[in-house]
């Protein structure tokens, strides 16, 4: 066996390095999973202005600071609390099955405020008592409330705020007999002010309504104790502490404590998106994406050892460190693994053959058609030959990743990331591992002699066919547009006829899935939840057992009303999965994600423009826009919902779309640079008969993984799998039937085409000759 050469053994080095790296990563950092797979609660908040103060980045800063005191006194198991753009706040409790509980405990301003009592109200001050609830009451002004009681008092202006507070700590008195009561301890400034205002309280005789201090939380009296007989006028209670008193059980003294220990938020919630899942749905999804993953790998290794043997077999090796790497990837950045970023993971799988494909039909080019000497010769000019295309398909297919982090929020965004991770992971795989290991074994004297066993000394089945039949596909460019847009018509016609079913996401509302002890059917619960007062109510079936329930607004009450209702019907009805979009965020979110498939279509025909001619921009943009219009077309006559998931499947299209007119575009830039005098039609077929190998072997390697993902995966994830198999076949056929096309059509010069004598030397290799 030849002694291998420096880079060769340097990249060898390399390789091992990544693999122990990350095999180390992998072992000993685990990845975090997203709620839509733990199960847990996930809010997004929105800092709303109040008449006197407006809204600032630091006000919101302040609030995420307030917000994650709180949550951490709450002790859940690794909460997440970021900020969202300026004025939002994303809050995701894993484990936390009540959201109720958890919105009302985020969403209180608990301004805390201590004021001196000026007397008894009369019941005619009730207006003003009602007037002066609500965020928006000024604690700088004199105010009436009603104490525990329900007694109006007339309460001086604010003596003490919440910053003032140092902390709060819910206590139990056994021998007091005070039972659960709040101790509240002072800052140094709060404790000066706070033996002021009681000192001036001590001054009014016992049973005065003016000897007792209210303390006010979100413009209720929580407590207004009198002070104790004992303290002289002017005294005043010192210390820096005091105690809150009243009938509390363990369950709100803790609440309360929580509150305002945690701070006064700088400036009103509002709860603008909710989702809560269940643990057993995630379980369930993990388990069917698990399997769909390794089905699907399973596959298409065996595909890809079945077509390249033993290339094939040490890129199925590439392709399970491929997978590690994607994995110890996603833990070492901390990022978070959602359902729809554990299907990219699944798709980028199929995506990772896909360079792995373009080197060996080259060198089986090199080998088989044009004579290279050696597998190992050809094996590195496969390589070498292959490297633009790889490059520039990877790099579009990076925008539209790009474009999911950078416009999409939750579970779509993990999935930006999870692709964009895949795509850089696929690269290292093959440009990398696969070199190292394929080189490695074309130098074996056992390998070396005997060729075929490497998998690129035939030309394959397609290639075989092809060069038998030599097909002139771009005789008639005009004719495949034509039946492009025949396509578009039908297709389209479903959006005008059908409309699209946009998801909450986009048109915001409530959506609810149930799981019932009995099948339910979808009418009799419509007709059911239409007696009971929703006539506006989407019911589907989500599953055998499962109901999903969809409306524009629902409240808390009315959900449970909607669940008593399916409970009726299907024995029970406990909820597995409930998402809130307010209607504001539904407008924003459509917006971005035409905003992102603007941006996508953009980006792609500048950076076309930069590599190729601005021609085949054009038409390689042109196709990504029929196929987006197809997918969606598609999606509008089979009444599948258009929610985020499928925007994140609609611009991975669009990245997968143009992979494979850029491998057609690089072949063809390839021919034009060998010969100018070949007309570009003819340029063109040769293009597309040369990578239909690559086309049909890729599409194969990913159809499969989809497939599996479609057939096995949890529901969630049905639509998206069958959005990206619809998205495989057009974006395929519209890479040589359409972007081919029109490309030839917008070249400036369109020649004659060649008669039978120009076919029979274009199979030659020569010039064909025009009359």
């Amino acid at each position: 066996m030849p002694r291998p050469d420096r880079s060769l053994r340097t990249r060898a080095l390399l390789v091992l390095a990544v693999i122990a790296a990350a095999l180390t990563i992998a072992l000993t950092v685990p990845v975090r999973l997203g709620l839509d797979l733990s199960g847990g609660t996930q809010i997004m908040l929105e800092t709303r202005p109040t008449p006197t103060t407006g809204i600032s980045r630091e006000a919101t800063d302040r609030t995420v600071e307030v917000l994650r005191g709180r949550i951490d006194a709450l002790g859940l198991a690794e909460p997440t609390l970021v900020r969202s753009g300026d004025h939002r706040i994303l809050v995701e409790l894993p484990g936390v099955q009540d959201p109720v509980k958890a919105a009302d405990v985020l969403g209180r301003t608990a301004q805390l405020t201590v004021h001196a009592v000026l007397g008894q109200a009369p019941a005619t001050d009730a207006t003003d008592a009602d007037a002066a609830a609500g965020p928006a009451a000024d604690p700088d002004a004199e105010r009436v409330l009603p104490d525990e009681t329900g007694q109006l008092l007339r309460l001086k202006a604010a003596d003490l705020r919440g910053d003032d507070v140092k902390g709060a700590d819910a206590r139990f008195d056994r021998q007091g007999g005070a039972g659960w009561h709040i101790t509240v301890d002072f800052t140094d400034a709060g404790s000066i002010r706070w033996a002021k205002a009681t000192a001036e309280a001590a001054c009014h005789p016992a049973g005065d309504p003016q000897r007792r201090i209210a303390i006010v939380l979100d413009d209720k009296i929580i407590s207004s104790p009198r002070i104790d007989p004992a303290i002289a006028c002017g005294a005043g209670i010192g210390g820096g502490t005091t105690q809150i008193t009243g009938s509390f059980d363990d369950a709100e003294a803790r609440e309360l404590a929580l509150l305002i220990s945690g701070g006064a938020l700088p400036v009103p919630v509002e709860i603008v998106e909710q989702r809560v899942i269940g643990a057993t749905l995630g379980d369930e999804a993990i388990t069917a994406a698990a399997w769909a993953a390794g089905i699907g790998t399973a596959l298409t290794a065996l595909f890809v050892i079945a077509v390249y043997r033993l290339m094939g077999l040490l890129a199925a090796v590439a392709l399970a460190c491929y997978g590690l790497i994607s994995y110890a990837a996603l833990a070492a950045l901390g990022a978070t693994l959602t359902l729809p970023g554990l299907a990219g993971f699944v798709l980028t799988i199929g995506m990772a053959v896909d360079a792995n494909v373009l080197v060996f039909e080259r060198a089986r080019e090199d080998f088989a058609v044009r004579g290279r000497p050696t597998a190992r010769s050809a094996l590195t000019a496969g390589f070498r030959g292959a490297l633009s295309a790889i490059a520039d398909s990877n790099i579009t297919t990076l925008i539209a990743a790009g474009l999911l982090f950078a416009f999409a929020s939750g579970p779509v965004r993990g999935f930006g990331v999870t692709l964009g991770i895949g795509v850089l992971a696929s690269m290292i795989s093959a440009l990398l591992i696969t070199r190292v290991c394929a080189e490695y074994a074309a130098r074996h004297p056992f390998v070396h002699g005997r060729p075929r066993l490497t998998g690129i000394a035939d030309t394959g089945w397609v290639r075989d066919r092809l060069m038998r039949r030599s097909p002139h596909l771009m005789r008639h460019p005009r004719r495949w547009l034509a039946v492009s847009a025949a396509l578009l018509l039908v297709t389209g016609s479903g959006i005008a006829v059908r409309g699209l079913d946009l998801g909450i996401e986009f048109t915001g509302g409530r959506l609810i899935e149930y799981t019932t002890s009995r099948p339910v059917d979808p009418d009799r619960a419509r007709t059911a939840l239409s007696e009971a007062g929703f006539p506006r109510a989407l019911v589907q079936p989500s599953g055998e057992h499962r109901l999903t329930v969809r409306t524009q607004t629902l409240t808390n009450t009315e959900a449970a009303t909607v669940a008593e209702t399916i409970g009726r019907l299907g024995g029970k009805a406990d909820p597995i999965r409930d998402e809130l979009i307010g209607p504001a965020l539904g407008e924003e979110l459509r917006r971005n994600a035409l905003i992102a498939l603007g941006l996508a279509l953009a980006a792609q025909l500048a950076y076309l423009a930069v590599r190729f001619r601005w021609r085949f921009a054009t038409a390689a943009v042109g196709a990504l826009a029929h196929d987006v219009l197809i997918l969606v077309g598609v999606f509008a006559w089979l009444g599948k919902p258009v929610d985020a998931v499928f925007m994140a499947a609609l611009l991975t299209v669009i990245g997968y779309s143009v992979n494979d007119s850029v491998v057609l575009f690089d072949r063809i830039r390839e021919l034009l640079a060998r010969d100018r005098t070949t007309p570009l039609a003819r340029s063109t077929n040769r293009a597309i008969l040369q990578t239909l190998p690559r086309t049909v072997n890729t599409g194969m390697g990913a159809a499969l993984v989809l497939t599996a993902l479609a057939v096995l995966a949890d529901d969630a994830l049905t639509d998206f799998a069958l959005a990206l198999l619809i998205g495989l076949a057009v974006g395929t056929y519209s890479s040589v039937f359409t972007a081919a096309p029109a490309a030839i059509a917008l070249h400036p010069s369109r020649p004659t085409l060649p008669d039978r004598q120009g076919r029979a030397d274009a199979r030659q290799g020569a010039p064909a000759r025009l009359r």
